[in-house]
């Protein structure tokens, strides 16, 4: 299993917008592609010293082959939403995990 983890700090300015943003829209529109299964939102507790809050969103999929596939059919399309609505208030970066174990 893969997650497929994308942490975003976004500012206090447009944090309730990009809130209902990701939770009524986005997060859908990502599971909607069929490549994941599931999807996790947490805010990260550490205060960031630029400012604004960092939220980890975690989609689970199941193989590195249907996450390249994300990449290169879904991906610039759903990413340049954001961009386009946040700019630069919003930054992101994504990092790929395999699940060892659940306890």
């Amino acid at each position: 299993m893969i997650l497929y983890n994308v942490t975003i700090n976004i500012h206090e300015s447009v944090h309730d917008q990009w809130m209902r943003w990701m939770q009524e829209k986005h997060i859908k529109d990502v599971l909607a592609t069929g490549k994941f299964s599931s999807a996790r939102m947490v805010k990260v507790l550490i205060e960031e010293e630029m400012g604004g809050t960092t939220y980890s969103i975690q989609y689970t999929t199941d193989s590195k082959e249907t996450l390249q596939k994300y990449y290169d059919e879904d991906a610039p399309r759903l990413r340049e939403e954001g961009h386009r609505l946040f700019g630069d208030k919003m930054l992101a970066f994504r990092t790929e995990l395999e699940l060892i174990s659940d306890h």
